[in-house]
């Protein structure tokens, strides 16, 4: 969908900048005979069907694969014409490519035939002009699939296509199979022949001067318009016509995906209750003199919200997750938003106590915002993969896999690829690339251009400019997701195909993290920090040289040396506070307890510090400037940073007491707040916020 909105703005910016073209001649209309239906029909003359408006709705999505056999040159389209035929396809693809390295699929004709059910199988076999067409591979699918199999008829646009339909038609009748027209389409529009042709080299590996004969011949594998159809398929109305109700006939939709997420039951005990024995048990290991009044209503608040959202399995998944972790010996430490949970802090998978933090659950689930709550865990760098492989032993890979990431063409990436097919050196490459910094994704300016010493009036430089311009945001390849699991209940392979990635022993599914939101699929992520591999490291050694046995729950607090170190910038190596930028920031901060380094870290960022709240809040901690007193509730928020809101929970809680809004609204205006400058959606909330603070003084 993201593809097709941009396509869409791409085809509205099109439509500007296009000058009128003469009106296509109409086709009169006349009745011919179709051998490959035994009819004579019609054919629908007149003008071109009128062109979409760039504004219009997307079209129906068709969704389906391309299968190319190993033991066949013929190659087949499947489309699925309902939900338990995507699952088919979807554990077809799956065989195919666990079978094989990444990136590749090995599939036969015996697992088509095996799992081709409640496909439409449109075959596309070689040149019937030019040799064998395969007709025993194609008529045995036929027989095996009746009415869903079909012959597709694609025209190459070589002055025979023509005769090659006349061939294929009776071909059509001697295997009993009807034939369908087919676009064979590589691009959305003509103009993108030179990007797919410097695709084709990437893909294959050569220059676009020995490319060959693999360079299209024309422009022409495009999307048509069904007038462009009807001329092409003019002696043949009915494939064109067959190509409709086959796309009528493929009602499948993604949304109708569902994802089940494992039960966690345990001996009959179910997911809820079972959270909320260990939950009251968590409650007596973490306060063994006795939880405060405050802990325990929190506690029943969460767990009605975790029922009603039917959230129980997911905490008990994680809980398993890191109880396992523990029986190895493997350091692990939840994070980011989870820490608002207390729940996660009763069943081990966070340290923080919360009466040490401001608790905002919202930000970690939200019933107003419909979203699953995301629970990051560190695990040791160096162990982190048992952790991983023991989740596959668990769920079995066909219920579990890592998510995907996909990879785009950023600058640099794009300059280096093209120019590589357009035949600039390596050096030249450099140059070019170097005049790019961090993460651009423009093309280079004439300019950087010139700096590289390059000419840009030079007709291939030119040429290889707006290819690059091109190419930058397209996919480039498929990678694995730093940790994010999805778990189903059933069989994973059902909701979408799982690969082997290039790591050995992970198994990845195709979708990535903004697929599976749309989703709705719940994601564990099981992440991997060095540092709990240096403080495991260093607990063995104070075990073996000191014989003290140390955990990260007992670890002695607010140690004065370590911060008399920290005062003196003595922080190299040190995790979070080791940057240049951190290292300057501490003499001046000098931090004496646990939570001026918590300040110390959010106020090191990009929006404190464009926000004008770095001075402020170092002359209120030094006494040069006076906190002002903002009243009893707004002073419960910002008092223990001197008046000065550094964190997004602060956000949160100014929005609800000092405007008025509910949890949930103050969620959706921390989430604006976290990505205004993407989504620009922050001022919605500027009147809302405005006038609460006004109504209440």
């Amino acid at each position: 969908l993201k593809e097709l909105a941009r396509l869409r703005e791409e085809a509205r910016r099109a439509a500007t900048e296009a000058e009128p073209e003469p009106e296509a001649p109409a086709i009169r209309s006349q009745t011919v005979h179709d051998p490959s239906s035994r009819r004579s029909t019609s054919h629908p003359g007149g003008s071109p069907a009128p062109t979409m408006p760039p504004d219009a709705p997307l079209p129906k999505l068709i969704v389906g694969a391309r299968l190319a056999l190993t033991d066949s040159p013929v190659e087949w389209l499947a489309l699925p014409t309902d939900l338990a035929a995507w699952s088919r396809l979807s554990r077809l693809l799956s065989l195919g490519k666990r079978r094989a390295s990444k990136g590749d699929c090995h599939l036969t004709r015996a697992d088509l035939a095996e799992w081709g059910a409640g496909l439409i199988l449109i075959a596309l076999p070689p040149d019937p002009l030019r040799g064998d067409p395969a007709l025993a591979d194609i008529a045995a699918i036929a027989r095996r699939f009746p009415g869903n199999a079909f012959l597709g008829a694609a025209p190459r646009y070589d002055g025979r296509d023509q005769a090659r339909f006349d061939r294929l038609a009776a071909l059509a009748q001697s295997t009993g199979l009807a034939m369908v027209a087919v676009g064979d389409v590589l691009m959305h529009r003509a103009a993108r022949r030179p990007l797919a042709d410097v695709l084709t080299c990437l893909r294959i590996g050569c220059t676009i001067d020995t490319i060959g004969l693999r360079r299209l011949a024309n422009g022409e594998r495009r999307l048509k318009s069904g007038a462009e159809m009807a001329r092409l398929f003019h002696r043949y109305p009915a494939p064109l016509r067959r190509s409709v109700e086959i796309a009528d006939r493929c009602a499948f939709r993604l949304d109708e995906l569902r994802h089940q997420y494992p039960h966690e039951d345990r001996d009959g005990e179910p997911a809820q209750d079972r959270l909320a024995r260990l939950s009251h048990e968590g409650l007596r290991w973490r306060y063994p003199e006795g939880p405060p009044p405050k802990i325990v209503a929190r506690v029943e608040k969460e767990l009605r919200l975790i029922a009603e959202m039917g959230y129980a399995p997911y905490f008990l998944t994680v809980h398993d997750i890191v109880a396992f972790a523990r029986s190895r010996e493997i350091l692990c430490q939840g994070r980011g938003s989870a820490a608002n949970s207390v729940v996660c802090y009763l069943l081990g998978i966070t340290e923080v106590p919360p009466e040490s933090i401001t608790l905002i659950f919202e930000r970690f689930i939200s019933k107003e915002r419909g979203e699953p709550p995301d629970i990051d865990v560190d695990f040791e760098h160096e162990r982190r993969e048992e952790v991983i492989q023991h989740i596959y032993d668990h769920y079995g890979r066909h219920r579990a896999g890592l998510t995907a990431t996909v990879i785009h063409f950023r600058s640099r990436a794009a300059i280096r690829e093209v120019g590589k097919v357009m035949g600039l050196s390596g050096d030249v490459l450099a140059r070019l690339s170097g005049q790019i910094w961090g993460w651009s994704s423009a093309a280079p300016s004439e300019d950087r251009v010139r700096d590289a010493g390059l000419d840009p009036a030079d007709r291939r430089v030119m040429l290889a400019l707006r290819l690059i311009g091109e190419i930058i945001g397209f996919p480039r390849h498929l990678s694995q997701h730093v940790g994010g699991f999805v778990i189903t209940e059933g069989r994973l392979d059902e909701v979408c195909p799982i690969e082997n990635a290039a790591m050995e022993g992970r198994t990845v599914i195709e979708w990535d993290k903004d697929d599976i939101d749309a989703l709705g699929l719940l994601k564990v992520d099981v992440l991997g920090l060095g540092m709990l591999t240096c403080i495991r490291k260093a607990f063995g050694l104070l075990q073996d040289h000191r014989g003290l046995s140390l955990t990260l729950a007992n670890v002695p607090p607010e140690d004065p040396s370590v911060y008399d170190m920290l005062c003196r910038a003595d922080a190299v190596g040190v995790f979070q506070v080791e940057s240049r930028a951190q290292l300057n920031f501490l003499p001046r901060m000098r931090p004496r307890k646990f939570y001026d380094l918590v300040c110390e870290v959010a106020i090191v960022r990009p929006g404190p510090i464009q926000g004008g709240m770095v001075h402020p809040f170092i002359n209120r901690r030094q006494g040069r400037e006076k906190v002002e007193d903002l009243g009893p509730a707004m002073m419960e928020v910002l008092g223990r940073t001197y008046g000065v809101p550094l964190f997004q929970e602060q956000a949160m809680q100014i929005a609800v007491v000092a405007a008025g809004f509910s949890p949930a609204e103050a969620d959706r205006l921390r989430r604006s707040l976290a990505t205004f400058k993407r989504m620009g959606a922050i001022g919605a909330f500027r009147d809302r916020f405005i006038s609460g603070m006004l109504a209440r003084g």
